[in-house]
């Protein structure tokens, strides 16, 4: 896979270490959402190094008043593909507690792998927050994709796209359909067999996650 500009792919030794466990088939339903959320946490904090709307205030300590920087109040909303993007919520409200949440479901029809869409709920004012679209799986790509172009359409200008586990077919086609969005991926595997789904992978999130299977 070539390189992009807005494509991040993290190569840090805990994440990979925790990786490790959530795709191991043994891993319980209990450990694998906890895993989820705990990477989703690690990941939030690399990829709002930057971007993130900020603002001085005024404190003061026991000694003296000093100027700190502080994230604006209501600046960020956590979107989710429902439903295994539900899963990364709570790694993101670690760090940010009063993040809104909006919600956009869709399903991938299984035999022509194409997303459908059939739920959209955003917060008022969501076109002028930071906007974290979150799925664990970025397999074809359809799915993020069409999530992006729906924000996109709702007026939304700054977005960034989290996925845990990514593989090349879907990390090329949303940088390339959208090379305004920046796309943070815990680790690239290594391609999707005939159905959609990423090998080596961790199988179907949503099912590990719910305990659906």
């Amino acid at each position: 896979m070539k390189n992009y500009e807005n494509v991040v792919i993290f190569d840090h030794p805990l994440i990979r270490h925790k990786i490790a466990i959530l795709r191991d088939e043994r891993t319980s339903m209990k450990e694998f959402r906890e895993l989820v959320e705990e990477i989703t946490t690690l990941m939030t904090y690399e990829s709002l190094k930057s971007g993130v709307p900020t603002t001085d205030i005024e404190v003061k300590t026991p000694l003296e008043t000093c100027t700190q920087t502080v994230v604006k109040d209501n600046s960020i909303v956590i979107v989710p593909i429902l439903r295994a993007g539900l899963g990364m919520v709570n790694g993101i409200h670690v760090l940010f507690p009063s993040a809104r949440v909006g919600h956009i479901g869709m399903y991938r029809d299984e035999e022509t792998l194409q997303p459908q869409s059939y739920y959209c709920k955003l917060p008022a004012g969501i076109e002028d927050k930071l906007v974290m679209v979150v799925d664990p799986m970025l397999a074809t790509g359809g799915s993020a994709c069409d999530a992006i172009q729906l924000l996109k359409d709702r007026g939304c200008k700054h977005i960034k796209f989290m996925a845990i586990i990514g593989a090349p077919e879907g990390v090329t086609r949303v940088a390339e359909a959208h090379p305004d969005v920046d796309i943070y991926v815990s680790t690239l595997d290594r391609c999707l067999n005939e159905n959609g789904y990423i090998l080596p992978g961790l199988g179907d999130a949503g099912d590990r996650l719910f305990g659906t299977k």
